[in-house]
């Protein structure tokens, strides 16, 4: 390699690694690092609903029953055929009538024919029927891809929530062992110079190892919480996801305001549309089922050219005649017993499924007041836990002074820290259940909140 080349080179890479270091400067003057994401809850559904393979799937679900539909309609234009045949004639049959025998043609010779046949139907009441069946699949498949989107609406809410409940208790975790742990260093400190006993410098010891432990597993729960996030998202795993969120901030927008269950609310609910679609696609197959019972009428147009009797496969020479033919045929059916067999089973069917819809709306309104007496009963918990908080947060400050000055034991202290550390975490878990509740009573009652 030339001494050139060698400088080009040089230069090439040095280009590349700076361009590299700006990227990195801008990146870290942005606040951001490299494959991190700041994520909201309206953020991360509307990357799921962008990124889910099931979303897609639903989508795609659309697309053919419109291509479905098309192939409906296309049974009313005209079809043209074309057929090209040489038959080689080894034996004649022979016609005997009362004039004598007359070959219907000669031995050994071959016959050449061509036709383009068009056929056009002039009356199809199954076809009329099934293009109004095919668009009611249509709007059957788009309400499912609605309820899919529902329910992954559903799934990440839940998911964020619980992302958000695991990063508090992890908080919580970690502020109990920090507070454990400075507890163990006084007093191990007080235990080297004899100013307390073996036991309170033990007991500070294992609550500070129980704090650790409990720690490490609200961590893993918290990168578990995450990862099921990003698998409901439909991103990689090896994308960070920052969630600059709490379950605190939501403590203020507890309300029972937009949970009354109304019937006409309730009409929303993705399983019973697709149910009442359901209905209406068995009302239409019934309609179907009932052309078996009528006419059809067909035109067909047919030209033919036709050479016979020749004696050699060079068919370019053969003499060929043209022939052409009209006809309408209308096609009666008088007696089909599968038909009214099929009409029972269609209406049996409606019945089943009219049933189910009573069922199905009964355990929706159970399910959506069920809903509704959570959040209720949350709300009130929430209220009860942020006083408890409170006072565990004055109880721990009074048994420590207690224990400084020598009046309370080291046991005291490590129930009322204890004590805190589960008064907090009640606290969250409140909230978190009121949440919860609530994006399951919007799924129930069908409300489009994040899809507009």
């Amino acid at each position: 390699m030339s001494v050139k080349m060698k400088g080009r080179n040089l230069l090439l890479s040095l280009g590349m690694l700076m361009a590299c270091a700006l990227s990195v400067q801008a990146q870290e003057e942005n606040g951001g690092t490299v494959g991190t994401m700041n994520l909201t809850l309206a953020k991360a559904i509307e990357i799921a609903l962008a990124e889910n393979p099931t979303i897609h799937v639903a989508d795609k679900e659309i697309e053919l029953k419109k291509i479905a539909d098309t192939e409906a309609w296309q049974s009313l234009l005209p079809s043209v055929d074309a057929t090209l045949s040489l038959t080689n004639n080894l034996l004649v049959a022979e016609m005997v009538t009362g004039m004598g025998k007359f070959k219907m043609g000669v031995d050994g010779t071959l016959t050449a024919m061509g036709n383009m046949t068009l056929s056009l139907p002039v009356f199809a009441p199954a076809v009329y029927q099934n293009m109004k069946l095919t668009k009611q699949d249509i709007l059957l498949a788009q309400e499912k891809s609605r309820g899919s989107r529902l329910d992954l609406i559903n799934q990440v809410t839940k998911a964020y929530y619980g992302a958000l409940l695991s990063s508090d208790s992890y908080e919580v975790m970690k502020r109990s062992y920090g507070v454990a742990k400075d507890n163990f260093d006084i007093v191990n400190e007080k235990y080297k110079v004899g100013r307390v006993s073996e036991y309170d410098k033990i007991s500070a010891e294992v609550q500070a190892r129980n704090m650790n432990a409990s720690m490490v597993n609200a961590q893993t729960g918290k990168t578990l919480a995450l990862l099921q996030l990003k698998v409901l998202m439909g991103v990689t795993a090896d994308v960070d996801i920052a969630i600059d969120d709490s379950l605190k901030a939501y403590e203020n927008k507890l309300t029972l305001a937009d949970t009354e269950v109304a019937q006409e609310e309730l009409d929303n609910n993705s399983s019973l549309r697709q149910l009442n679609h359901n209905m209406s696609l068995l009302q239409r197959s019934q309609k179907l089922l009932r052309t078996g019972f009528m006419p059809t009428v067909a035109v067909q147009l047919t030209g033919q050219y036709q050479s016979y009797a020749n004696n050699n496969w060079n068919v370019f020479s053969y003499s060929y005649s043209p022939s052409s033919t009209l006809s309408i045929a209308v096609n009666i059916p008088i007696f089909h017993a599968s038909n009214w067999t099929k009409l029972k089973s269609n209406k049996i069917q409606i019945a089943q499924l009219e049933d189910n819809r009573l069922n199905a709306r009964r355990q929706l309104l159970l399910a959506a007041e069920s809903y509704r007496k959570n959040m209720a009963s949350s709300m009130v918990q929430t209220a009860s836990n942020a006083e408890a908080v409170k006072q565990a947060e004055k109880a721990v400050m009074i048994a420590g002074k207690r224990y400084e000055v020598g009046r309370g034991t080291i046991l005291e202290l490590n129930q009322s820290e204890t004590a805190q550390t589960q008064a907090e975490l009640t606290y969250v878990q409140s909230i978190y259940d009121y949440l919860k509740n609530k994006a399951d009573l919007d799924y129930t009652l069908g409300r489009e909140t994040y899809l507009k």
